[in-house]
């Protein structure tokens, strides 16, 4: 099976679905399944019609995490790697991503989560963060995120046990937004991104920019928002917008 099998990448009506095609590996990612990963969220993020990018799987596992083969044999596992490169393609994207996780979400099938803006999981899921299990370190700055999503001492117990969890912890954890049944999982996702096709894609990635902008105070937040409303509020996107809701009262 080709790499671009093992990750089929398809767009639909403003939405980039990037598919983990690998069920008999549980979808664990190899480089080049990073390599192709990066090129199509890069592109997604430069379209500007893109609404949003989804995550999700095919079989009974969302990804097992790295093909640890696959990781011993690559030469040069630095940062100019497929997988950092994509890492960082994942921090920096403007553009809404959401993940419909199922089954296994082991090490980058839960750091990967970490990144994105609206998760949805089956309730059978299984997430873990086994990196100290194996002699590793925490990767995808989760060693940053978690912390900030759920605590310190939450965040200390998931990386240096990394014991498995289920869907419902997760969700206790803060990185997943909603546990639904696995038939409902599919129908639950389309809605959402139904709903953001609706939106204005560009109000959509600025409002994510100001949401993952550094930590400063509530003065120079609302003078770097308001720039941002000012712009917004000449377009005539938003002019049009606002002239349907006064039509409708």
């Amino acid at each position: 099976m080709s790499t671009e099998e093992l990750v089929q990448v398809s767009q639909d009506n403003g939405v980039v679905r990037i598919r983990l095609n690998r069920p008999a590996k549980k979808n664990a990612f190899t480089q080049d399944m990073y390599t192709t990963c990066n090129e199509a969220l890069k592109a997604a993020d430069n379209d500007s019609s893109v609404h949003a990018v989804l995550f999700e799987s095919s079989g009974d596992s969302f990804s097992a995490g790295n093909d640890l083969n696959d990781f011993l044999s690559t030469e040069n596992l630095d940062e100019s790697a497929p997988a950092f490169q994509f890492l960082h393609t994942l921090a920096r994207a403007e553009v809404p991503i959401v993940a419909a996780v199922n089954g296994l979400a082991i090490g980058i099938g839960t750091t990967l989560l970490l990144h994105c803006d609206i998760v949805y999981s089956s309730d059978d899921a299984v997430f873990a963060l086994p990196f100290v299990q194996l002699g590793l370190l925490p990767e995808a700055a989760s060693s940053l995120l978690l912390p900030q999503i759920c605590g310190y001492q939450k965040a200390a117990e998931l990386l240096l046990l990394g014991e498995s969890f289920d869907a419902q912890s997760a969700q206790q954890a803060g990185f997943v937004n909603h546990v639904v049944s696995l038939e409902r999982l599919p129908v639950v996702v389309e809605e959402t991104l139904d709903k953001l096709r609706k939106q204005s894609s560009k109000s959509l990635r600025i409002s994510k920019h100001l949401l993952k902008q550094p930590t400063e105070s509530v003065a120079d937040r609302i003078s770097r928002e308001a720039t941002f409303f000012a712009k917004a509020l000449s377009s005539d996107e938003a002019r049009q917008a606002i002239a349907a809701k006064l039509q409708k009262k």
